[in-house]
Parts: C-alpha cells; sequence; structure tokens
C-alpha cells in the first residue's frame, strides 16, 4: 500500500484540523500507510504485543492525563518504546500540552507530532473520512459525467459520438457537469462510486467547432459539481443497421466498475435524435426503477394479466 507522505497529510489537512507542528519536522518524509487511527492507550501502559503503529496515532485526554501521572523516566520510556515502532505520526487533541518528555522523544527519533484543539471524537472524525477518500480504489475512465434530475449519469463512447455535446445540452437544460472527458472514480465505504474531475480543467468542456469553453462562466456556478455518485452508465454509440437494440428494457444490463455492476444502457447515435432528451429520459425511468416500479415489467405483467383472463 502506496500511502501519502506526512508532508501531504499536513499540506491538506493543517487548515481544516486546525493543525501545528510542535515537534519532529525532520519525519515529514514519513508515510501514511493504513486508512484508520489509533487511540495507543494500552501502549503508554506497557502493552505493545498487538500495538497497531502503522496508524496515526491520536492523544487524547484520557492519553495525555495518564503520561502525566507516570514518573518522567517511565513516561520517556514508554513514549519511546511506542515511537521507535515507527509510526506516521502523532496527534495531541484538545489543545493539551504535550509532555517535554513526548517532545524530545519526538525531535530525537524525527516522528512528527502535531496539536489541535479539536476534540478528540471530531479529531478522529475528520482524519477517518479524509483517509478513506485517499485510500479508496480508484480510476480513471475516459467519458463525461453529468448530474441529471439528482442522478449521476456517466457517458461513454468512442471519440467524436457526441458525449460532450450531450453533456452541453444537458447543461443548457439546466442539469449539472461534474466533468468532461476523463473521469476519476473511486469507491467510497466498499459501495459507492464516487466520480470526480481534475482541479486544473474543473469548469471547462472542449467542444469540436467550438474550442474550450468554460461551463461555469457561460451557464452560472449552479450548473456545476464536484462531485456525484455514479448510478447510470450510458454508452453511445454510431447507429449499426446490423445490430439488435433493447426495446423492452425488462431485462437489465450491468457494467462493472471497481468490480461493483452499474446499470447501463446502449443508445445508439442517428441524425434526428435528441439525445438530451434520451438521457433525461433514461435518468428518470432510472430513478423510478430505483424506487422500486420497473415501467416494462409493470407492462408485461398487465399483458399476461390481460391473457390469462380471455
Amino acid at each position: 500500500m502506496k500511502g501519502i507522505s506526512i508532508s501531504e497529510f499536513y499540506e491538506k489537512m493543517k487548515d481544516e484540523l486546525q493543525l501545528t507542528l510542535v515537534a519532529g519536522k525532520d519525519g515529514f518524509n514519513r508515510r501514511i500507510r493504513w486508512p484508520e487511527i489509533n487511540r495507543p492507550g494500552l501502549a503508554l501502559a506497557g502493552y505493545v504485543d498487538y500495538f497497531a503503529w502503522r496508524r496515526v496515532q491520536i492523544l487524547g485526554k484520557v492519553e495525555i492525563t495518564y503520561l502525566w501521572s507516570l514518573e518522567p523516566d517511565v513516561s520517556r520510556a514508554r513514549i519511546a518504546q511506542i515511537l521507535s515502532r515507527k509510526v506516521p505520526c502523532m496527534i495531541v487533541a484538545r489543545r493539551y500540552c504535550a509532555l517535554k518528555q513526548l517532545l524530545e522523544e519526538a525531535d530525537r527519533l524525527k516522528v512528527p507530532l502535531f496539536r489541535t484543539p479539536l476534540v478528540t471524537v471530531d479529531l478522529i472524525d475528520r482524519i477517518t473520512v479524509f483517509l478513506d477518500n485517499e485510500f479508496a480504489p480508484s480510476i480513471s475512465l475516459k467519458g463525461n459525467l453529468v448530474e441529471v434530475f439528482g442522478e449521476g449519469v456517466f457517458l461513454e463512447g468512442k471519440s467524436g459520438v457526441g458525449k460532450s455535446e450531450t453533456a452541453l445540452g444537458l447543461l443548457a437544460r439546466g442539469h449539472r457537469l461534474i466533468t468532461d472527458d476523463v473521469v476519476r472514480i473511486k469507491l467510497r465505504e466498499r459501495k459507492y462510486l464516487i466520480g470526480s474531475g481534475s482541479e486544473l480543467t474543473r469548469h471547462h468542456m472542449e467542444i469540436r467547432g467550438l474550442g474550450i469553453i468554460n461551463v461555469q462562466k457561460l451557464f452560472g456556478a449552479v450548473c456545476f459539481r464536484e462531485e456525484s455518485q455514479i448510478d447510470l452508465a450510458i454508452t453511445l454509440e454510431r447507429w449499426d443497421p446490423r445490430k439488435e437494440y433493447e426495446r423492452l428494457g425488462i431485462e437489465e444490463d450491468t457494467i462493472r466498475i471497481l468490480d461493483k455492476p452499474v446499470p447501463h444502457l446502449t443508445i445508439p447515435v442517428r441524425t434526428g435524435r435528441d439525445l438530451v432528451l434520451m438521457v433525461e429520459t433514461a435518468a428518470l425511468n432510472h430513478r423510478l426503477k430505483s424506487m422500486g416500479f420497473n415501467p416494462a415489467r409493470a407492462l408485461d405483467e398487465q399483458l399476461i394479466r390481460s391473457m390469462r383472463a380471455r
């Protein structure tokens, strides 16, 4: 597991966590390789057989007051025993003052030691959310991601088939763009696929014949979101008269992204088809299905009942 460096962690979270570096400045090259945190209560008491040293260590009220209750030599030995296990970093919550022994050992062993005014529970929650996002499995796919009637729709297809033009038409109808051309997808909490775009190209689209446009400037801030859950995938492909396309919708197709099934539709593209209306209808129909109503199956059941009644 590659993880992130303490330097990256500090730059990304110093404001949200209100972090202040108090010792161990030479350890910023250490890496967080585990997406969880640990409160080293038992380890401070001397039991380190199952000490989770790979995790970010949090010292709250219980840990700090316990260290203060120990003799200086004992507390120094316990602290050294923990920090020598190559922990990524340590954070003291609730603006408690770190012991002199803790400051000295953190500097000696080059373990970054931070201090924050946040209460312990709030600190743990924020770090857990951040690490869960950083360590989530991810993949980048070619396509567009739009939010249509609250449904995250991933548009894919070969170059030139009309993905960006369809997304632009959806924006003009009041829907939202998440990203154009490349979608970065993460699996959050092992349940949800969340798509986002690059910060560098955020708010921009490439439209053949027009060039690069800034959709936020053209359509306003309400037309854009930084990320969205992916609820539906649509493949746009050029109409092939030899191919049999879905006409009933009773059988549902899926594709797998990061090993998670995503409902999938293939929409053929040809002159005269309103792709914007097609995608809007697909999003609304998917919402109906997610609420437990499948119109194709409902009609099929109605036809069966009608035939049986004759």
